[in-house]
């Protein structure tokens, strides 16, 4: 990773999280890290990757927010997006399934042959995974050292200070987040976890036309789901 120290975030979650910045349980993952790579321990994604998401989408401009749990552990697929990886590799079991349930609730939606969500973050839908990074083929190697904190006070300051997001929280794992989100404020939409482990549990839960109908009512504009081929 290039040192936490380097890493940038866009300046209205800079601003917003500075709090949790300067928490003994942030210093201290970034310490990990550091000594991790000292080590020569490889970490995914990228240090310039970590925040993709919060990059891509400022606080002000959030619209969707998918929860995912661990960055892939493969070499050059985590770049900062929950479910996604970057153009040339492989579509991963789970986004597969996210694309079958797509091409059953968007009319015109075709499953492309890339995982590179990119143009949904433009648009607003944030990909945030519970934890920030992962050793290289050690699935879960870093969930104990204090990411969730971190992105748990993520999820609330989206709750606490915005207004009319789709939170989409698929599987176990995402669903207890829902205990930090205000429903009066915010629709949740909980489904089993798309990944194939899970059968079919995952499809007919009509997500994503469920968050353009909610955009709609607010007189927002909804996501463009479809991806080009």
């Amino acid at each position: 990773m290039a040192e936490v120290n380097d890493v940038k975030i866009e300046d209205s979650w800079k601003a917003a999280l500075n709090e949790e910045f300067q928490k003994p349980y942030f210093l201290e993952i970034k310490d990990f890290l550091v000594k991790e790579k000292a080590a020569g321990k490889t970490i995914y994604p990228p240090g310039p990757l970590i925040f993709n998401a919060f990059n891509i989408v400022p606080l002000a401009d959030v619209k969707v927010v998918i929860l995912g749990q661990d960055p892939y552990h493969g070499p050059d697929q985590a770049h900062g997006l929950s479910f996604s990886v970057p153009l040339g590799q492989k579509v991963p079991p789970s986004l597969r399934n996210v694309y079958k349930e797509l091409t059953e609730d968007i009319e015109g939606f075709v499953s492309p042959k890339h995982g590179h969500l990119e143009s949904w973050a433009k648009q607003g839908v944030f990909m945030l995974n519970a934890m920030l990074t992962v050793e290289h083929k050690k699935a879960g190697s870093h969930r104990k050292i204090g990411w969730h904190k971190f992105t748990d006070a993520v999820i609330k300051k989206i709750s606490d200070e915005r207004e009319g997001v789709v939170f989409m929280l698929w599987g176990g794992f995402a669903k207890k987040k829902a205990s930090l989100i205000d429903g009066d404020k915010h629709l949740i939409l909980e489904a089993a976890h798309p990944s194939p482990l899970a059968g079919n549990a995952f499809l007919g839960n009509k997500h994503f036309s469920q968050a353009n109908a909610y955009l709609a009512k607010q007189n927002l504009e909804g996501i463009d789901w479809k991806l080009e081929a």
